[in-house]
C-alpha cells in the first residue's frame, strides 16, 4: 500500500485533535474530489513498519483523540491488509481513542462482502468507532456539513451498528 500523507494534528476529519492517514488509490473517482491526486495507487510513498510506529507515537499524547482513514480508498483490497494491521495495533495500544474511517463504499457493501475479501474488511470494520459513506456527489455539496461533503454521505457508529444489525448514526454529543 502507497500513502499519500500523514497529517499529525488533524483537526477536520474526525472529533478533537487527531493523525489523519491518507491512503493511495480509489477507483470511485468522484467528480468534485478533494483529493484526486491519490487515486493513483503508486502516488506517494510505500507505508510500512516506520509510517506505522510514526503514527503510534502520534497517537500517545492525551490529547490526541485518535486515528482517522481517508484516501484515496482505505476500503480498496489493496490498502485493506496494511490498514488492518495498523488498527488492531492502535486498539491494543490505545484502546480508548477513536478510529474513524472515510469510504466511498456504502457500510451495506462492506458487510454484504461486496468490498475486497470479505473476512479481512468485516475485520476492518469491526476495528472502526465511526464510518463515514458514499461516494462524494458534487451536486450534493454542503459545505455546512460536519465531517463529510455531501448530503448522502453517512456517518455511522460502527459498533451499535453491527451490534443493532441496522445503521444507527452518529450524533455529535
Amino acid at each position: 500500500m502507497n500513502y499519500a500523507a500523514i497529517k499529525y494534528c488533524d483537526i477536520a476529519n474526525g472529533t478533537g485533535v487527531r493523525t489523519s492517514l491518507f491512503v493511495s488509490g480509489c477507483t470511485h473517482r468522484c467528480k468534485g474530489c478533494f483529493n484526486a491526486v491519490a487515486w493513483d495507487f503508486n502516488y506517494g510513498d510505500p507505508f510500512g513498519e516506520e509510517e506505522e510506529n510514526r503514527i503510534l507515537a502520534s497517537l500517545a499524547p492525551e490529547y490526541v483523540n485518535g486515528l482517522s482513514l481517508l484516501g484515496g480508498e482505505p476500503f480498496e483490497p489493496q490498502n485493506q491488509p496494511a490498514l488492518l494491521q495498523l488498527c488492531r495495533k492502535v486498539r491494543a495500544e490505545f484502546p480508548e481513542k477513536t478510529i474513524w474511517c472515510y469510504t466511498g463504499y456504502l457500510m451495506e457493501e462492506i458487510l454484504a462482502g461486496r468490498v475486497g475479501e470479505r473476512q479481512t474488511a468485516l475485520e476492518l470494520l469491526r476495528c472502526l468507532d465511526i464510518l463515514v459513506d458514499g461516494e462524494f456527489v458534487e451536486e450534493k455539496k454542503n459545505i455546512r456539513l460536519k465531517f463529510r461533503g455531501s448530503e448522502n454521505q453517512r456517518i455511522i457508529c460502527v459498533p451499535q451498528t453491527l451490534q443493532q444489525g441496522r445503521i444507527v448514526l452518529w450524533e455529535e454529543r
